[in-house]
């Protein structure tokens, strides 16, 4: 009983802990930032070494998925004006803003593939990288649990996350493809014009899948669940339920 009751005081610990954090909102620069050091707590006890690597992937995904709505809105800075921002770094701040848990106004609540959707629809009049950014981020956390701290009472579902690496790879396939009704893409990301193409964004979003699909192995080992795997045409392909 007595190691029981420590337990539950450790979750306690862990449960009046921080809420649910993201990408810190310092002023953009362009560059992914150096993980913050942190101190032992006493909640870590109740981790795992499998909790721990679930911590690092989820943040640093969310991390790569700030960086990449940054470096949309250096490409397309009309869409933060869009939004009614008074700069791109107030768009990227109320967009990773954790208190929101990604549901905001201006989306209709639309999250994960939802959002990533209404960033490419013709009609759509608003920040188109706000709902794509959003939308990314959002359904990388879903597959988390809506969460980025985890501790042994935690289970993660493997199928999620493998799900959501493959619809990061057709909203990748979106993003480079979706055109307006004048043939322009409605987004700009990757430039191959000049020497030195810039194909930053398909890097980023490239350690986006990678997260995402080593965290739902590690994820299948520990539950000892087979993952189903899906093929689809990019072009046609629907995205998967997280």
């Amino acid at each position: 009983m007595p190691a029981l009751r420590i337990l539950a005081l450790i979750l306690m610990l862990g449960a009046c802990a921080a809420p649910t954090s993201y990408p810190p909102a310092a002023p953009s620069t362009g560059k992914r930032p150096l993980p913050a050091e942190q101190d032992f707590r006493a909640s870590d006890l109740a981790r795992s070494d499998i909790d721990l690597v679930a911590e690092v992937n989820a943040k640093e995904c969310l991390a790569s998925a700030r960086l990449l709505t940054e470096k949309l809105y250096r490409r397309n800075p009309r869409e933060w004006r869009k939004g009614g921002f008074a700069s791109m770094d107030a768009a990227l701040a109320r967009a990773f803003d954790p208190r929101h848990e990604f549901r905001f106004a201006e989306l209709g609540g639309a999250r994960g593939a939802d959002a990533i959707l209404l960033a490419f629809k013709p009609e759509y009049a608003g920040d188109r990288v706000f709902a794509f950014g959003a939308g990314l981020a959002s359904m990388v956390l879903l597959s988390y649990n809506g969460k980025t701290e985890f501790y042994l009472t935690d289970s993660l579902d493997a199928q999620k996350l493998y799900n959501a690496a493959r619809n990061i790879e057709i909203a990748a396939w979106k993003l480079a493809n979706a055109r307006d009704a004048r043939g322009e893409l409605m987004i700009l990301s990757n430039e191959a014009a000049g020497d030195v193409p810039n194909l930053s964004f398909e890097r980023e979003i490239g350690k986006m899948i990678a997260y995402q699909d080593t965290m739902a192995q590690i994820a299948a080992q520990r539950t000892n669940r087979t993952i189903r795997k899906v093929v689809q045409t990019l072009a046609t392909a629907v995205f998967l339920p997280i």
